[in-house]
């Protein structure tokens, strides 16, 4: 199952364009993650913020109330107060509710006395103490707390009387209304009141702010990552893709050479295919000079006809068997081959005769050998036309020359022209010692185009490979270039 995930995930392609895609999500989820994240963050304080508020007010109110439960149970009732000592219990009074009211948060406080269904409200210390100590109640006039307190009241006294736990009631979601229960000598006389706005915006907006600012920078550092990534990868993916151009070039260029490959087989198979209708004719073409009369014209082509069955017996082996280059039956007098090729091949273009001519210097002591004429016409052909060709003077001199030495029994052939010589970079050799000049493929012609750079290497293998001789070249310290046939009879 996993194998299968993997080869189907495979067949998508991670283009540039879905990194932007992914990036910009990426970017766009953590801005909603931030906005989230802070919505939740407000809501949770906002739900302390509401509790603390109400747990201070709570402190708040019962310790008013405490205060002035304490100051009325240090005081008997029987105790006989003189007009001074009631004055200070007075200004105490007066001191608890007003200090209350001086905070800033603090709106109103007042004691509520119960007097059977009825409500009073006592803020002033001498009521208070004539309620308190005479057990007066203060008249209505004096009671001139707002309503609304005493209707919340009435709706929850019961529960108050009851439990004699604090009753805290939040109104417009900022204010809240505190009900303590107030015990007077061990009896619920009913309860302090408090109305009590805390605020603490100062301490929500320094949350906020730190909050927002620790956003900030993890929201820049999540982005300049995500940057560096984006950049990263993007330069990835570019690289890949001109990998992938490069490659795709390549695989141009192999198909190109396979189209070329296909085309040349091709065309070799046309040319097996017809190669022995061609022998057959030659046959015919060699049977029918043969009857005529005998001269140099009918020896001349004659020699022409050989060498173009020979070139047709060629095509028919990518390796002709060496039986058919050297052997015993053969006896090739390499003089009379030079000296045919001079005279019945290169002297015989007319057009070209006049720009170049062919000087011979042959050893007559040079010993026949053992090879196919036709072959030795395939090295020697392509190194004299090389020297016309390559020349590229006026009145070129070329000088064939054939030497022969008893005691080492080596023959040499020299073919040499007065021309400009070898470029010397074609004269390097490679790695396996073979000079440029006879590597396939490599030519000096200036013009571009098939059937170059095949002379020199075809010589050179025919020798080299077939034959076994050596071939080399050299240029001439006077000019002009030189080409070594040697071998050992």
């Amino acid at each position: 199952m996993k194998k299968k995930i993997i080869e189907r995930v495979k067949k998508y392609r991670f283009e540039f364009k879905h990194l932007t895609i992914l990036f910009f999500v990426l970017i766009l989820f953590q801005i909603g993650f931030s906005l989230i994240n802070k919505s939740s963050l407000n809501n949770f304080s906002g739900k302390v913020h509401e509790w603390y508020k109400r747990d201070s007010a709570e402190r708040f109110a019962n310790i008013t109330a405490t205060s002035l439960e304490l100051i009325v149970e240090t005081i008997k009732t029987k105790q006989v107060l003189n007009a001074e000592d009631r004055l200070k219990i007075i200004q105490a009074f007066n001191v608890i509710f007003s200090s209350q009211s001086l905070q800033q948060r603090v709106r109103e406080v007042s004691l509520l006395v119960d007097k059977g269904a009825e409500t009073f409200s006592i803020k002033d210390g001498e009521i208070l103490y004539s309620y308190v100590y005479d057990n007066n109640y203060p008249e209505p006039e004096d009671s001139f707390l707002h309503n609304e307190a005493i209707d919340i009241y009435k709706a929850y006294k019961p529960e108050i009387a009851t439990t004699g736990r604090i009753k805290s009631i939040l109104v417009d979601e900022r204010t809240f209304f505190i009900f303590v229960p107030f015990i007077l000598r061990g009896e619920n006389v009913g309860a302090l009141y408090v109305k009590y706005t805390p605020d603490f915006t100062s301490i929500t907006n320094e949350l906020s702010a730190g909050y927002e600012g620790i956003g900030f920078i993890y929201t820049i550092l999540i982005f300049v990552g995500f940057v560096g990534m984006y950049i990263i990868t993007s330069n990835t993916i570019k690289e890949r893709d001109e990998a992938q151009q490069l490659l795709f070039l390549e695989h141009e260029e192999h198909l190109k050479e396979k189209i070329a490959h296909e085309n040349e087989a091709l065309f070799t198979k046309r040319i097996y295919h017809t190669h022995h209708k061609a022998e057959k004719i030659m046959g015919f073409i060699k049977n029918d000079i043969m009857s005529l009369q005998q001269n140099k014209e009918t020896y001349r082509v004659l020699k022409y006809s050989n060498f173009i069955s020979r070139v047709i017996y060629d095509m028919k082996w990518y390796e002709p068997p060496i039986n058919t280059i050297r052997n015993p039956i053969f006896s090739t007098n390499l003089n009379e081959v030079i000296t045919f090729l001079r005279e019945n091949i290169f002297l015989r273009i007319t057009s070209s005769y006049e720009n170049f001519k062919i000087i011979l210097n042959l050893d007559e002591t040079l010993p026949s050998v053992s090879i196919n004429e036709f072959v030795i016409w395939e090295i020697l052909e392509p190194l004299i036309q090389n020297s016309i060709d390559h020349g590229d003077r006026d009145k070129l001199v070329i000088s064939i020359s054939t030497e022969y030495n008893k005691d080492t029994r080596e023959s040499v052939i020299k073919i040499e022209d007065n021309g400009i010589g070898i470029d010397e970079k074609l004269l390097e050799r490679n790695s396996d010692g073979i000079r440029q000049l006879f590597i396939e493929n490599i030519s000096t012609k200036k013009e571009k185009g098939r059937n170059r750079g095949y002379g020199c290497f075809l010589a050179y293998t025919m020798a080299k490979e077939r034959c076994g001789w050596n071939l080399d070249a050299e240029n001439l310290s006077g000019g002009g270039a030189r080409f070594i046939i040697s071998y050992k009879n």
